[in-house]
């Protein structure tokens, strides 16, 4: 066992057998290279990567791999989910260098952090065109004692490269910009396959909730269509788990068929969103199921029944059998289901073209026949058709619970347990299940109480918090008092938003750091969706959320200044930025409610469910009433449901 065997990271665990001297990320690691005179070797991954484990089978449980390491390097592992931080700097580093990003992450590093040379996968002897990996340890080894000026100055320009440059334009705030991003989404939409691009095909829901949010004010069929077509074939494809619910973590093909197996917090949590708030603006109850399954899926694997949501699913049981737990063959389904729930259930999910790379035999299930299809092939009526598939895909699920499952990570890290939390308050207000509001509320409880302690937030247990944690754990709060109206959830969302404006706002230029201090000397400041949402964008709709509830003009002030700040550069990432659109979207078109009613009166119920892009609800006096405010013009009280109905249809 080596000292991984310590640590609390399951990835990091994962690893302690190996005969590999591994160190977690610590300044004792560094000291040790110092003495030695030995670069870094640094190995960047999570336990729900398939070629993180791939790379661990077959290199570091490698024995002269291993023996190459332990003479020539001091080699230290990183959780990137327990330290976005550093592996977000090395993963620019890596692209800097020319070598692409991704995980796992295989970085060289001088004794004082800075990387000189870096990749991803490689496999232990030369092969797909990638260098064997024990030919890169001595060429690295030998380069490194060889050439101690070049990979000084080299590391030294790469690390200059990362620093975040300054603005020297500042951009304008104009309401005209979000409508010209809509189009540019639209020219990078795939009007065949749904989603943005081509494979590997990720989905863009920063870009996604922007579209919906459109379509509802303009109504513009080319949005509908774009969101419509992108949410359905996402659905339908082997990118969705078709029998237990949630979505993987990308396609590898355009048509959303292949996927990589993964199933992350973050993903679905944003998933959960679109559909709900597509499910809200189209009608689509197909949209709607979708969003159930997932919350059916998030409830029974990512979550504690104490509170609080786990952070990932692993993509395979082992890595020689990848998305082993997640494939049928045909005799499978035999083995599962009656002779005509075969009949149907082959036709509706079992298909060549989602045939394993590694097995053919083993199929990614995705819907190519819909139950009207299907039920005139068997020639029986609709209601039966869909009945038998129901009763099969049960029968199916049923069958692949007996299977080994991949791995959960049950870390609960601040961030994203404030993504689900909110996810989960937007889908109760719109399904109105009280079980989402009674799980979203103690699953809050529950991280406050752990991860803020003493006037400090936390990402996980000992490690500090990031600017993602204090923006969606601020998210979650304000969700939590839209409703309840308990104003201890307005206080602790202003208390923690003005802890983060204290530690990550750029008093110079605006906008968020990711940071509150210098990690490998750098703090960087992002708007791009990687692929959920960034802070920075969250981050300003809350600043506003917060202006329109508090009425405190400062919120709006930082809002203004982050938004001036990242318009010229988002103009060049405009399907990687889409939430900032969104947000400033917000900036023209939020809109105020004042709920002068309980939070449990049908007229409360009515705003609180009907959906409408960027409103902020804020609780007042009962008076059996409803004031609405249009950034800063006030209607007429509304004193009923139908009323309110018809002000949001106007509005």
């Amino acid at each position: 066992m080596n000292r991984l065997s310590r640590e609390k990271s399951p990835y990091l665990r994962h690893a302690a057998h190996q005969k590999i001297d591994w160190h977690p990320w610590s300044d004792e690691a560094f000291e040790k290279a110092r003495k030695e005179d030995k670069p870094v070797f640094l190995s960047s991954g999570a336990i729900w990567c398939h070629w993180c484990h791939v790379m661990a089978k077959e290199c570091f449980e490698n024995e002269g791999v291993a023996k190459l390491l332990n003479e020539h390097f001091v080699s230290i592992k990183l959780d990137r989910d327990e330290r976005p931080d550093i592996d977000r700097r090395y993963q620019h580093a890596v692209s800097a260098m020319g070598f692409g990003g991704g995980w796992p992450l295989s970085v060289f590093l001088t004794p004082d952090k800075k990387p000189f040379f870096g990749g991803t996968y490689f496999p232990p002897e030369e092969s797909l065109e990638r260098p064997g990996f024990k030919k890169v340890l001595k060429a690295v080894a030998d380069f490194y004692l060889s050439k101690r000026e070049t990979v000084s100055e080299y590391s030294r320009k790469i690390m200059d490269s990362l620093r975040t440059k300054p603005v020297t334009e500042e951009g304008e705030i104009k309401k005209s910009f979000s409508d010209e991003a809509v189009m540019k989404i639209l020219t990078q939409f795939d009007t065949s396959n749904g989603g943005f691009g081509t494979s590997p095909k990720f989905p863009a829901p920063g870009a996604t909730e922007l579209l919906i949010n459109k379509y509802h004010f303009t109504q513009m069929e080319s949005l509908g269509y774009a969101v419509r077509k992108t949410l359905e074939s996402m659905a339908k494809g082997g990118f969705h788990d078709q029998i237990g619910g949630g979505f993987h973590r990308y396609s590898v093909d355009e048509a959303w068929t292949i996927p990589h197996f993964e199933k992350m917090a973050d993903d679905n949590a944003w998933h959960l969103r679109n559909y709900i708030d597509a499910y809200a603006v189209l009608g689509d109850g197909y949209f709607r199921e979708v969003a159930e399954d997932t919350i059916h899926f998030l409830s029974n694997v990512l979550s504690d029944p104490e509170g609080g949501f786990y952070a990932s699913q692993d993509a395979d049981v082992t890595p020689d059998d990848e998305g082993g737990y997640f494939t049928w063959t045909d005799e499978d389904f035999k083995k599962a289901l009656s002779i005509e729930e075969y009949r149907a259930l082959s036709l509706h999910l079992l298909h060549k073209k989602s045939s394993m790379h590694h097995d053919l035999s083993k199929k990614v299930l995705f819907i190519a026949n819909d139950p009207e299809k299907i039920s005139k092939k068997l020639g029986m009526d609709l209601q039966k058709a869909t009945e038998i598939i129901d009763i099969g895909k049960k029968k199916l699920l049923h069958e692949r619970n007996k299977r080994e499952a991949p791995t959960v990570d049950k870390t609960m890290y601040t961030s994203l347990n404030g993504m689900l939390i909110s996810a989960y308050l937007k889908a109760f207000r719109v399904m109105k299940d009280p079980f989402l509001k009674e799980f979203s509320l103690k699953s809050l409880k529950r991280i406050m109480n752990s991860h803020f302690v003493k006037n400090e937030l936390f990402h996980t247990q000992g490690i500090k918090a990031l600017l993602d944690d204090y923006i969606y754990l601020v998210e979650a709060l304000i969700a939590s008092y839209e409703v309840t109206g308990e104003s201890s959830y307005l206080n602790d969302a202003e208390d923690l938003m003005k802890l983060c404006l204290g530690k990550f706002w750029d008093q110079e230029a605006g906008g968020f750091f990711d940071t509150d201090e210098e990690v490998l000397g750098i703090r960087l400041k992002g708007i791009e969706d990687i692929p959920h949402p960034s802070a920075n964008s969250l981050g300003i709709m809350l600043l506003l959320k917060l202006y329109y509830i508090t009425q405190n003009k400062k919120y709006q002030d930082y809002a203004e200044k982050a938004l001036m700040f990242f318009s010229m550069l988002t103009k060049d990432m405009i399907i990687h930025s889409g939430y900032y659109f969104c947000a400033l979207d917000a900036y023209f078109q939020m809109l105020k409610l004042t709920l002068q009613t309980a939070p449990e009166s049908q007229l409360a119920e009515t705003a609180l469910s009907s959906f409408r892009p960027y409103m902020s609800i804020v609780y007042g006096d009962d008076k059996a009433c409803v004031i609405p405010c249009l950034q800063d013009v006030c209607y007429d009280p509304v004193f009923s449901s139908d009323a309110m109905k018809d002000f949001l249809l106007r509005h």
